[in-house]
């Protein structure tokens, strides 16, 4: 009866291995745990995370700002007495003047001031939609890297059912003498070792898990259910199309480019004060001895006097000097999020070829060579170490399979990011 057991063994174990499931799928997982989407993650950390709340009171703090800057300067009430007795008994003043003023802007100040606002608060708009875009990719990667934790563990226990069936396999052969005893520590160490890998993946999902429960504005220790497999395609992308793209549309490059116009506002406001500003007073006299009447002052300031001009045409050189600074920032960026979109491209392609490889190459040759290994033990020409190392490399393997995809994912999602839209 031993031989049929031992048998019976290498047939499930057999098909065990040749019909091994493929690592990205949760099936078995999804089956008994609750599950999770990128698509309502993504919506949630937009209505929750506390850097993007913040970002859209800083919003509305700036937009506030349109009003104050279009509007004139206080008006001044003012009370003069005139000849007022030793004893300030302001009843006895021979003259009593109230008045009212108002000073002018020369025209065209409130609306450049306005303006100015106005950028500022583009700009604040434009933070903003960068910081959805940095939210959304944080999620993404975040999201990708407890999907690899979940399938690191699923792979895991794959393993430790493979060296399961390799022990029990090992020990059979021993009991028929067929077999060594040293296979069957040989496959005793191997369950031990692999079972002290199950920690640290734990350890590395629950770290994925509060990452993502952090930027979800949840307790970090929040419980969340399993990654649906992410089902993106291989894309096409053109690179001179993504880089005019990202010129356009990168919510960093719009910013920048607000700036600039900012600043040649800054500039013709900074223009505008070197011309006078008009000061209009309006008076009502009331005369101890004599009729009361009205009066008023009409002044102007003088910024073209040759002791203030100066202070003017530095303000003015100042400005220019700001959007010079803004240019560049601006250039500086454009190249920059050139060369990233060109490195990324890269790292893209390369890491698709890489998946295809694992797919229509590595990981089928592996299990072929775990195949032909099952086999040649299972005859006597192999030993249990031929054995050991296709289940080893067969393993790691899956396991660099899985992280080239999460790598692939991820650096979709800091294209996207680059971009400033999604592809």
């Amino acid at each position: 009866m031993k031989p049929v057991r031992f048998y019976w063994q290498w047939l499930l174990l057999s098909t065990f291995l040749l019909g091994l499931p493929w690592p990205i799928s949760a099936g078995a997982q999804i089956s008994s745990k609750e599950i999770i989407q990128l698509g309502p993650l993504i919506q949630e950390a937009l209505e929750n995370n506390p850097e993007l709340v913040a970002e859209q009171a800083l919003v509305e703090a700036m937009i506030e700002r349109v009003p104050q800057s279009k509007s004139l300067d206080d008006p001044e009430l003012t009370l003069s007495l005139w000849n007022t007795p030793n004893s300030l008994d302001v009843t006895r003043s021979d003259r009593t003047i109230f008045g009212l003023s108002q000073q002018f802007p020369y025209p065209g100040t409130l609306s450049q001031q306005e303006h100015i606002a106005e950028k500022v608060v583009a700009q604040a708009q434009q933070r903003l939609t960068g910081k959805k875009r940095e939210i959304i990719a944080a999620v993404k990667t975040a999201y990708y890297e407890l999907f690899y934790a979940h399938q690191a563990i699923e792979v895991h226990h794959q393993e430790a059912k493979r060296l399961k069936q390799f022990f029990d396999a090992a020990t059979a052969k021993f009991r028929v003498g067929k077999g060594t005893q040293v296979d069957v520590l040989k496959a005793q160490v191997e369950q031990s070792k692999w079972f002290q890998h199950l920690p640290v993946l734990e350890q590395q999902k629950q770290t994925a898990q509060a990452h993502l429960n952090t930027i979800l504005n949840r307790d970090a220790e929040a419980s969340l259910g399993v990654p649906l497999e992410p089902m993106s395609e291989p894309k096409t992308l053109s690179l001179e199309h993504l880089q005019n793209q990202a010129v356009q549309q990168r919510p960093e490059i719009l910013e920048a480019a607000l700036a600039v116009q900012q600043f040649d506002a800054t500039i013709k406001l900074a223009e505008l004060q070197t011309y006078p500003h008009l000061r209009v007073e309006a008076q009502r006299w009331l005369n101890r001895n004599e009729e009361d009447g009205f009066g008023g002052i009409v002044s102007i300031n003088l910024p073209f006097a040759f002791w203030t001009k100066p202070k003017y045409e530095a303000g003015v050189r100042e400005a220019k000097a700001h959007r010079e600074v803004a240019q560049f920032k601006k250039r500086t960026l454009e190249n920059q999020t050139r060369f990233q979109i060109q490195d990324l491209m890269a790292r893209i392609t390369a890491k698709r070829k890489i998946l295809d490889l694992y797919q229509t190459t590595v990981l089928p040759q592996a299990k072929l060579t775990l195949r032909a290994a099952i086999a040649g033990y299972r005859t006597d020409r192999n030993d249990f170490l031929d054995l050991i190392e296709a289940d080893r490399a067969l393993l790691t393997y899956q396991l660099e399979f899985v992280r080239a995809f999460v790598d692939w994912e991820q650096l979709l999602a800091k294209l996207e990011r680059v971009v400033g839209t999604e592809l």
